[in-house]
């Protein structure tokens, strides 16, 4: 993971952000997480942007198929969201989405924490999809 000081996509995951605050306030803390996702994809779609839903990334180990994950999100085909509707983030929340961004050509995600006060951790990858020769 690396930061070079210049924002990936900062229009798209500016309105990926304000959607999460717009759910949040709606909602607050305490709803599953395909509650928070469904008022995403509504407010996202809303805001006129092309949003998927579990979109599934294959897994390869020496060029042959060995998983399949399946994205929370995909938004404009360029940004992964993360959903998590917990009272706190642990550290395999934030290595999913690492993960996410490993088998994708993807560099970034969003982190979204519908929990007892709002966050969102934005993830950049630099890295080249994970695939052992």
């Amino acid at each position: 993971m690396e930061n070079s000081g210049k924002l990936i996509h900062p229009e798209l995951t500016g309105e990926a952000i304000g959607s999460f605050y717009s759910v949040y306030n709606a909602f607050g803390y305490g709803f599953s997480e395909k509650v928070y996702c469904n008022g995403l994809v509504y407010e996202l779609e809303s805001r006129g942007l092309l949003v998927e839903r579990e979109v599934p990334k294959q897994v390869f180990y020496r060029g042959h198929p060995i998983a399949v994950y399946k994205v929370d999100m995909l938004v404009e085909k360029n940004l992964i969201l993360e959903v998590k509707a917990s009272k706190h983030l642990v550290e395999a929340d934030e290595q999913q989405l690492l993960n996410y961004l490993r088998v994708t050509d993807l560099q970034l995600g969003l982190l979204l924490h519908f929990g007892p006060r709002p966050a969102f951790k934005r993830m950049v990858s630099t890295h080249k999809p994970f695939i052992c020769p």
